[in-house]
């Protein structure tokens, strides 16, 4: 599969979040051109503020794959990761993040933070950004228009 399979599978994992009333984030991760995590947001739901789409992915991948150190493998999100979720990618030693839309309120990769190539730290994320960034920023910002 391509990048934007794997984004369009992260943006079904989003749209899942909506309709459960979560903020709708969704995330993928694949290890050698195979899909071995996907979730979206939980926080509502579970009543967990780091229940983050991003955090369950990597959890989930960890237990999978029955390590830790995620490298080698890539992660799809729809939006820009926030400073938890980027500190979760770095520890988890991932390799390539690929997102969807910015998020200029939380966004922790190129927004208000650069926490994934920090020179201050010993990891650095290869970024890909804007891939389906239309359709990622249009279901965020639907969903906020409802709630309001």
């Amino acid at each position: 599969m391509t990048d934007l399979e794997y984004m369009r599978c992260a943006l079904y994992e989003a749209q899942r979040a909506a309709s459960e009333k979560e903020i709708p984030v969704g995330a993928v991760l694949v290890y050698q051109d195979t899909l071995i995590a996907a979730s979206h947001n939980r926080r509502e739901n579970e009543n967990d503020p780091t229940a983050h789409a991003e955090v369950r992915v990597l959890q989930e991948a960890a237990r999978k794959l029955d390590r830790w150190r995620l490298t080698d493998c890539t992660l799809y999100v729809t939006i820009e990761p926030c400073p938890m979720c980027a500190g979760a990618i770095l520890n988890a030693r991932i390799s390539r993040l690929v997102y969807g839309a910015d998020d200029p309120k939380a966004g922790a990769v190129r927004s208000l933070f650069h926490i994934l190539n920090s020179s201050a730290l010993n990891h650095r994320v290869s970024v890909r950004s804007g891939l389906l960034e239309k359709e990622c920023r249009l279901l965020m910002q639907s969903f906020f228009t409802k709630r309001r």
